[in-house]
């Protein structure tokens, strides 16, 4: 033991790693000031601590690098934490208690995403659209700070131009608060967020009213779509979207299947990274083997059905594709349209529900009866094969 002065550890060697190259550490306590302590790591960090029994176990609890701390400075950061110890108190829940009042809305987002591990990246991707495109002048403010008339005014600014954006921007915003008041407390266990300022527009009603879109590809529309796909100059990007329109997909679903999906023996395609979380199997109709056979000969060794033409992952959104479509009959179109215009086409045939159910991965936790009836992929193949001659029938032959 020896007082911890500048020049005593300024002489103070770096323990050596050990024979598997694993970081070690020594602890050098004072002589003077009981508890107050020195690890020196192999790596070449020297920090001071305290160490203390704490409700009956002991706790080393850090007080600062040294070369960013003074020894002295040091000293008494540790006999005010001793003396919180003497007097009941647990400076480390102290100091948690005071960052966590600091954390700004970024550290808060990443927290959150961190905790909820089993987001889709496309869920991810669109948060982080919404926060960063939205919000981003709020990221470095403390959470504490963000009140519920910054959260009104902002709604009602970014609902002037894109009412939707507004209210997917504020929900994200709740769900990030909602994690913070459930998991940062005090030393008393207490919250140390008691509101959410979001509530402020469930209170006021000021959610704007969004129409769900009902934009599909008419019976009539369908011949003409499927000339402006044959027409589109990227290969793979056609073959995604009619892929689309044959299976219902959503759209990431699709653009992420791997090879190891298809089973062309089988005749299925499997999808385990589903929105509701449940496995979807989908037959092939001869249709889609023809596509996925001709895009096998295409991919050229890739993973991906839907490879990227411009890095080694799997196909985005094809905005330009999107965008010819539109230009080419005469309105907006979006990817979406293709699970709306494939679901209504199932309905339009009358096919039976739990089939259609299951054709679009549909999942009501309420159903009881859906709950006994067990489906093998088999149960929607003649289905699946309906909305194929149909859709087929108004084109006079899609064919790869």
């Amino acid at each position: 033991m020896a007082r911890l002065t500048k020049s005593y550890i300024d002489g103070i060697p770096l323990p050596e790693p050990s024979e598997t190259g694993k970081a070690t550490q020594t602890f050098y306590r004072d002589d003077v000031l009981s508890g107050f302590g020195l690890r020196v790591g192999s790596g070449g960090t020297k920090s001071f601590f305290v160490e203390r029994r704490v409700n009956g176990r002991v706790k080393r609890i850090s007080i600062g690098k040294f070369g960013h701390i003074t020894p002295q400075q040091a000293r008494i950061k540790a006999q005010e934490m001793l003396g919180e110890i003497a007097m009941g108190d647990d400076p480390s829940i102290k100091r948690k208690a005071i960052y966590e009042k600091s954390i700004t809305l970024q550290q808060a987002f990443d927290d959150y995403v961190k905790t909820r591990n089993n987001l889709k990246t496309g869920t991810l991707q669109n948060y982080t659209k919404c926060l960063e495109g939205c919000l981003s002048d709020w990221l470095n403010k403390r959470l504490i700070d963000i009140s519920k008339e910054m959260v009104e005014q902002r709604h009602r600014k970014i609902g002037r131009s894109a009412p939707a954006r507004a209210n997917n921007t504020m929900r994200v915003l709740r769900a990030v608060f909602n994690h913070a008041i459930s998991k940062y407390e005090d030393s008393q266990g207490n919250p140390l967020f008691h509101v959410n300022p979001v509530l402020r527009l469930s209170q006021g009603r000021s959610w704007y009213t969004v129409e769900r879109r009902q934009t599909v590809i008419a019976a009539h529309e369908l011949k003409k779509f499927y000339e402006a796909t044959e027409q589109l100059s990227v290969d793979v990007s056609r073959d995604f979207i009619q892929f689309l329109l044959f299976t219902g997909l959503r759209k990431m679903e699709a653009a992420t299947i791997t090879w190891q999906q298809v089973d062309f023996n089988a005749k299925t395609m499997t999808f385990p990274e589903t929105k509701n979380g449940k496995t979807h199997v989908l037959p092939l109709t001869d249709f889609l083997e023809e596509l996925l056979r001709h895009r096998k000969e295409q991919s050229k060794g890739s993973e991906w059905v839907f490879p990227s033409p411009v890095d080694n992952s799997h196909l985005r959104e094809p905005r330009s594709a999107v965008r010819f479509i539109s230009e080419y009959m005469g309105r907006p179109f979006t990817l979406h349209d293709l699970r709306r215009t494939f679901i209504t086409i199932a309905e339009s045939l009358d096919i039976p529900a739990y089939a259609l159910k299951q054709l679009i991965n549909h999942h009501n936790p309420n159903d009881v009866t859906a709950g006994y009836i067990v489906a093998g992929v088999e149960r929607i193949r003649v289905p699946m094969n309906e909305v194929s001659a149909f859709i087929l029938s108004k084109t006079e032959g899609f064919s790869k």
